[in-house]
């Protein structure tokens, strides 16, 4: 009963403080009638800041291939919506995070937000400028379905050994979380969102960290890297589309209730169901790529390359995440 109290506080203190800013920037430039012409980004927003809140996949996971593959949006416009978004939603589902205390992994927090910082920024300059949008699109399905078979692969076992932290907590982890950081920074810069699920990944696969300490982690991750990535484009490159403006204007207050909300919701769950929700959405975005991007044989390889590389390093991931729980038991083996 006290948590559900905290989290209504904290959702109410986001709501009210978000929505009379909103309120009164919407007033004062006339924006009104954009819903009238974007209104099915309120709506997608609305399940979209749901699963930011609730899962490692943020916002971008749904508004990213909604945007590109049914709305034939963008990609670059996408993206910039999907980090503006977020920054805004992911803020508020962090908010409800820490002011109900839900754990978190805080060497995570620390290094994989300098990783992706440096991520986003150097792929903002130099990756997202050079990429095909059919490749950026299956390049974000195929990666996270790698990720999905990795995750069901060592869930066959119901009763797994997990942490609740990083124990024994040495430099190479660190190393380890910022190179983790960067890639998906990287990723972010080209999709919107992807520092979130890759540090999951690190976290549950390599470190045993549980799935329900995860989640928490990378939403409050994703949250500062959307910013980082948003502020970026608009103050340094000055190139944040009026589009992307026009889709966030009208999500801003659907999100900052949707994402805590989700947060909350995730927050009482067991590991396997936060499991089972991401491979549903996980593998819905993949069919839905398949169906509406048109396959040419070069991209039907890049994104059969993308799949295969990302289960071998999943699961090469999960491998060493067995070693380091020999380790943590006693063994003399490296971790």
């Amino acid at each position: 009963m006290m948590r559900t109290r905290n989290a209504t506080v904290s959702i109410g203190i986001t709501v009210a403080l978000v929505w009379s800013l909103w309120l009164t920037l919407m007033v004062q430039g006339d924006r009104f009638g954009l819903f009238a012409e974007n209104w099915f980004m309120s709506v997608t927003m609305a399940v979209g800041s749901f699963i930011a809140g609730a899962t490692s996949e943020g916002g971008g996971a749904v508004a990213f291939p909604v945007m590109t593959l049914g709305f034939k949006i963008p990609p670059t416009i996408a993206r910039d919506f999907s980090l503006m978004i977020q920054a805004v939603g992911m803020t508020a589902a962090s908010f409800t995070i820490l002011w109900t205390r839900t754990p978190v992994v805080l060497p995570a927090l620390i290094w994989s937000s300098l990783g992706g910082a440096m991520g986003v920024i150097f792929g903002l300059e130099f990756v997202a400028p050079k990429l095909q949008p059919a490749y950026a699109k299956m390049l974000f399905t195929a990666s996270w379905l790698a990720f999905a078979v990795a995750l069901y692969w060592i869930n066959r076992y119901r009763d797994r050994e997990v942490r609740t932290r990083i124990e024994r907590f040495l430099p190479r982890h660190a190393v380890l979380l910022i190179g983790f950081g960067v890639v998906g920074g990287v990723i972010s810069s080209v999709t919107g969102s992807g520092l979130d699920i890759v540090t999951f990944s690190l976290l549950v696969l390599r470190l045993r960290i549980s799935e329900v300490i995860a989640t928490p982690t990378s939403v409050v991750l994703m949250a500062g890297n959307a910013v980082v990535g948003a502020v970026y484009r608009g103050a340094v490159q000055g190139e944040l589309a009026p589009e992307a403006w026009n889709f966030w204007w009208v999500c801003v207050p659907i999100v900052v209730v949707g994402a805590p909300f989700g947060a909350w919701f995730i927050r009482s769950r067991s590991r396997l169901f936060v499991a089972r929700l991401l491979y549903g959405s996980i593998l819905i975005q993949f069919v839905a790529a398949l169906l509406i991007i048109p396959q040419s044989p070069r991209l039907i390889a890049f994104s059969t390359a993308t799949f295969s590389l990302g289960v071998l390093g999943f699961w090469y991931m999960a491998r060493k995440g067995v070693r380091r729980l020999e380790w943590l038991r006693g063994s003399d083996e490296p971790n």
